[in-house]
């Protein structure tokens, strides 16, 4: 596909319109990248946003810091981690509902919170929705917004506007379907379900371009409280070069209940090891209730 323009630029693109090239007439040494992901166009369509909100952060290196959480429905993943239990956002995962936002719907919420200066991009998996995510470094960029997008790491983005901070959280074999395991919503967990969840799990070439092109990240990595586990994060950190000081290690469990039995080691063991801890505040102050 190939325009050209009444300035003399031509306008091409491999894909079908995915990715746009600019260039030169008869000069293809200044062939350059112009247009890398769509854009929302429609500010009224209904997006696959199932929860906007305004809330702290309660989470990572950014903990404590009045935000609006914008969170998506739909995940590459279907994480199970036993005694801790499923995904605390199961219903955008195991289970996913329908969006029920729009794009006018974030930007009513900081109109009427002018105050809050941070979004928490969360899923579900909100990378498996470029356009969103692109349109939404736009919106940051104009109104000096600092956007955390929370990830497992399966895609990379290659928005407009780099992101702020990814909170990389990576799947771990902790976090696989166990066959036969009673989902939420009483489903049986099968074969094809894990099959899912491996499909890009540690996706490690997306994950380093992921933290190549964007501003900041950290690592978020969940512990279940065992040596195994913990081994699986320090091989994948000390593999990707991550520093200590980038790393929040948190808690297994999507309950008060679970959480408060987790707390004492994750305590411990971050002391011992010269990690930083993060809890889940939220799941302590307001349990298993949901938009908080």
């Amino acid at each position: 596909m190939q325009h050209t323009m009444a300035n003399n630029l031509i306008y091409e693109s491999p894909d079908g319109g995915k990715t746009v090239y600019q260039r030169e007439s008869g000069n293809y040494d200044s062939r350059q990248r112009v247009s890398k992901l769509k854009r929302i166009t429609d500010y009224n369509k209904v997006l696959p946003v199932l929860e906007v909100y305004r809330c702290v952060q309660s989470e990572g290196s950014r903990f404590g810091r009045p935000t609006i959480a914008v969170r998506t429905t739909g995940c590459t993943h279907r994480c199970y981690f036993g005694e801790g239990g499923w995904c605390d956002s199961w219903y955008t995962s195991i289970h996913p509902e329908k969006g029920t936002f729009t794009f006018n719907d974030i930007i009513k919420i900081y109109d009427d919170n002018p105050q809050v200066k941070e979004m928490m991009l969360t899923g579900g998996s909100p990378t498996m929705h470029p356009a969103l995510v692109n349109e939404i470094t736009h919106f940051a960029n104009e109104r000096g917004i600092l956007v955390t997008i929370e990830t497992e790491g399966s895609h990379f983005l290659e928005t407009d506007y780099p992101l702020d901070l990814i909170s990389l959280s990576p799947k771990f074999s902790n976090s696989v379907p166990v066959l036969g395991a009673i989902t939420p919503n009483g489903a049986v967990a099968d074969e094809r379900m894990i099959k899912v969840h491996n499909r890009l799990r540690l996706n490690k070439d997306a994950i380093r371009k992921t933290i190549d092109y964007h501003k900041d990240y950290h690592f978020k990595p969940v512990w279940d409280g065992t040596e195994k586990n913990l081994a699986e994060i320090e091989e994948f950190r000390v593999e990707m070069n991550i520093p200590k000081e980038k790393t929040f290690v948190m808690p297994a469990g999507d309950t008060r209940e679970q959480l408060i039995k987790m707390y004492p080691l994750v305590f411990e063991m971050v002391a011992e090891r010269g990690y930083n801890m993060t809890g889940r505040d939220h799941i302590i102050a307001y349990n298993t209730e949901r938009g908080v």
